[in-house]
């Protein structure tokens, strides 16, 4: 019984001894160029490709154990997409409003502040490196949004286009959930400080749009936006 007792105490001090050195807290900065798209989940409503973004924000690490963190932070992301859709408009001629049906393609630039929460995942130091994954939740809050139109519609067989640029933020809900999945490494170049890259995938899994279409007001305008970025920073 005391051999038992003597193991388990040894065990719990080399533990302790581990984990004491470990900081309990780990803060940082980082800069992360992104790529962002939207899917539609609307009829008649098309993704029109991938548009480049950034984020940059405050990073930080809670220990749980020598291995596992609470990671979270603070990011101001600027992130964009492009769709077309059914849209009509009035246009004025001569005193004569008349009413066009045709398709707009907008680009999204939506800017949104930032609140993930993951579980980080490091494995033991290779030299000065260490490897990890994360995986976690992410709520973001819009503070703006602008839409760039580029309308099209034929009129006696030719095609007319109109252009426009605006605050959209009428279309556009305040929250975004996402799921959040990244991984990366480490360098440490002393015992505290380390240089991070990686690479995340925000997966969005929320409706961020608001409103119904213009030419069938039946459907309801629907879409996610996703973003894969480049993480880069310091941590101290």
């Amino acid at each position: 019984m005391k051999k038992i007792v003597l193991i388990a105490g040894i065990c719990l001090l080399i533990g302790h001894v581990a984990l004491s050195q470990v900081k309990p807290f780990r803060f940082g900065l980082k800069l992360a160029p992104n790529i962002g798209w939207i899917s539609p989940d609307s009829e008649g409503y098309e993704s029109d490709g991938s548009v480049p973004g950034f984020s940059w924000g405050f990073i930080s690490d809670f220990t749980i154990t020598e291995n596992y963190f609470v990671a979270t932070g603070f990011n101001v992301n600027y992130m964009n997409g492009k769709m077309q859709f059914p849209h009509q408009i009035d246009i004025i001629e001569n005193d004569d409003t008349t009413t066009h049906i045709g398709t707009l393609k907008r680009k999204y630039n939506l800017r949104y502040i930032e609140l993930p929460l993951t579980l980080k995942m490091k494995t033991n130091k290779f030299n000065e490196i260490q490897f990890y994954g994360q995986i976690g939740f992410s709520l973001g809050f819009n503070v703006k949004s602008k839409g760039k139109d580029d309308f099209s519609y034929k009129v006696g067989g030719q095609y007319m286009s109109e252009s426009n640029e605006g605050d959209i933020s009428d279309e556009v809900t305040f929250l975004r959930g996402a799921l959040v999945l990244g991984g990366g490494i480490e360098y440490y170049v002393d015992n505290s400080t380390s240089i991070v890259a990686g690479i995340t995938f925000s997966n969005g899994i929320s409706n961020v749009l608001k409103g119904n279409n213009t030419v069938d007001t039946s459907i309801e305008q629907k879409a996610v936006p996703h973003y894969i970025e480049l993480t880069l920073g310091v941590i101290f």
